[in-house]
């Protein structure tokens, strides 16, 4: 069973995740967990830190239901496009709400992969998407952070008051 998400406004959230040290057996582990939690969600990727994991770990699969996920470890984008592409993105810590994030359309991403070996991928529209966002998660970023303030805060807003109705609730 995967591990639950972490929910706004968490600070686990907000920090920068560690390198991973090297490509072992607990970190295909992880991305094997990573994987049924982002299936079951459903969504296109999932970093570590989303669920409580500091780690510079996502997996990312915007196959549209092939299954054929990426799991990367240390993925750093090398090259992207300059031209954007706005995409709906939305994510399982700030459950229920969804915003319009630009982003560049095409980009190469370097990586470790499954056998510890450095790859890089050249990935379009949702999959270039996808590892942005994912990326951002690594460095403390979350989807709102990219909107302007207005807009971001009436989010955030809404999402605390959504919090709260559910704790009352229970």
């Amino acid at each position: 069973m995967p591990r639950p998400f972490l929910m706004y406004p968490d600070r686990r959230l907000m920090g920068v995740a560690a390198p991973v040290m090297s490509v072992d057996d607990t970190l295909r582990a992880l991305w094997d967990e990573m994987l049924e939690a982002m299936y079951a969600m459903p969504g296109v990727g999932l970093a570590a830190p989303q669920i409580g994991v500091a780690l510079r770990a996502i997996v990312v699969d915007a196959s549209d239901g092939a299954r054929t996920p990426l799991r990367m470890a240390n993925p750093e984008i090398v090259h992207a496009s300059g031209q954007m592409r706005t995409h709906l993105e939305g994510s399982p810590n700030i459950p229920g709400l969804w915003a319009e994030v630009d982003r560049p359309r095409a980009v190469t991403v370097a990586y470790l992969d499954e056998g510890g070996q450095r790859a890089e991928r050249d990935l379009v529209g949702l999959w270039a998407t996808s590892v942005q966002h994912q990326i951002d998660h690594l460095e403390g970023r979350l989807f709102i952070d990219r909107l302007k303030p207005v807009k971001r805060r009436m989010l955030v807003e809404k999402h605390l008051k959504a919090m709260k109705k559910r704790e009352r609730m229970r």
